[in-house]
């Protein structure tokens, strides 16, 4: 009897999502919103809470935020990422400090202490790659100039990731401040021995794992990144830095084999991820922090066309990339979750959860509105404040080939 309920509720969460994905589709914008909606009506204090497969879920979400880590590990190589690293940290410098200081200081004001401050940084600081890379190519833009510095901005991000969860999950831990600093420098030291060894023997690693057989292929990957990730949770590093790792260490042909194999199970547990995260959120703790988090969501989303305006500006870009890099790096999603989960499973805020969801809520739906009108609005406004002037708006920015980018496109990241 216990098998039959688990199955119809686990179908049923299956079946409302893939609903819930087309409806998405014919609406033009990200799902995540509707999984969330989707987690706090069948959750605690939801409409129809969920019993038998909530454990499943639960595994089922973890396995999501490792798959979302993967695939986003192999849209680089080693040596991309050293690259950007080298040339655009000063803007992922003024990224972090735009938006992840207002996250820190939300919560500091809230009372909430400095272990809440840190978690609501990441959560306000990391943009969704994902929603990014699809509203992109959605509008046509994986070709335009300003392309290069979102990515920039967007992979300096994923690097800081690494040395970020270990951090935050050594705070939540409560470890002392010497064993968080040896979880942080073992962190460091496996990052770092993971890109030399990808950069030095990336192809031998790619061709020990690379089978013409999608079957040996898809068991040996996501046999090596859940045993990796499993190894570096024991080690207190975070299951989703080593997931990341894996997936930087893979190129060339198995990187594209195995994004190719792995994406729709990626989508799925991505999804039950999400779904999760919902059921973990009382509804009626949202409207405590609507306010909070809808100014927090104003803030950020100004710091984050700030920061796209200014990128844009130091590689060179015209007025009217500056604006559509601005406006495009404004969704929040995924890693904003992610980082909220762990600390809603540590137990630090109660009220971090809710307002993370009606953060993330907000953005992932305002970011794809950015996307589209931050430059036909700025050009609006300059014209009516400078009308026999120049228009500044006008200024020309010449467009890259696609194949110039598309080497970079995250177009599938999660």
């Amino acid at each position: 009897m216990h098998s039959a309920v688990f199955l119809i509720e686990f179908g049923a969460i299956i079946l409302g999502l893939g609903l819930l994905g087309r409806v998405a589709g014919r609406l033009k914008f990200s799902p995540i919103p509707l999984y969330l909606l989707a987690g706090l009506a069948f959750g605690t204090g939801g409409l129809l809470p969920l019993g038998a497969s909530e454990e499943f879920v639960a595994i089922g979400a973890e396995i999501g935020v490792i798959l979302l880590l993967l695939m986003l590990g192999l849209e680089y190589t080693a040596s991309d990422l050293v690259s950007n690293l080298k040339t655009q940290y000063p803007a992922g410098l003024v990224d972090f400090a735009l938006n992840a200081v207002p996250g820190a200081v939300a919560a500091l004001l809230m009372g909430w202490g400095p272990v809440a401050a840190v978690v609501l940084a990441g959560v306000t600081w990391i943009s969704s790659s994902g929603v990014i890379a699809k509203v992109m190519g959605d509008l046509g833009r994986l070709g335009n100039r300003e392309t290069p510095v979102v990515l920039s901005i967007l992979v300096l991000e994923d690097l800081a990731m690494a040395v970020y969860l270990p951090i935050v999950t050594a705070l939540l831990a409560g470890v002392s401040l010497a064993a968080g600093s040896a979880t942080l420098a073992i962190a460091l030291g496996v990052a770092g021995a993971v890109l030399f060894v990808a950069v030095r023997y990336g192809r031998l690693i790619s061709r020990f794992v690379s089978s013409e057989d999608p079957e040996k292929l898809l068991l040996v990957v996501l046999g090596l990144t859940l045993l990796v990730a499993g190894i570096a949770q024991q080690l207190q590093v975070s299951a989703a830095v080593g997931a990341f790792l894996v997936g930087i260490a893979l190129s060339g042909e198995v990187a594209d084999g195995t994004h190719t194999l792995l994406s729709p199970l990626r989508d799925l547990f991505a999804a039950v991820f999400f779904v999760f995260f919902g059921l973990h959120t009382d509804p009626a703790s949202i409207p405590p922090v609507l306010l909070p988090a809808l100014a927090l969501a104003v803030v950020t989303a100004c710091t984050k066309i700030a920061t796209g305006y200014w990128a844009a500006k130091r590689a060179g870009v015209g007025v009217k990339g500056r604006w559509r890099a601005g406006g495009t790096l404004v969704a929040r999603g995924e890693f904003s979750i992610v980082i909220a989960g762990l600390a809603v499973t540590a137990g630090i805020e109660p009220a971090l959860g809710p307002l993370a969801t009606a953060y993330v809520l907000n953005l992932v739906v305002v970011g794809p509105l950015t996307a589209r009108y931050a430059e036909p609005a700025a050009a609006r406004i300059t014209k009516r404040r400078s009308p026999n002037g120049p228009d500044l708006a006008a200024v020309p920015s010449p467009a890259k080939s696609p194949e110039t980018v598309s080497a970079q496109d995250p177009a599938g990241r999660g």
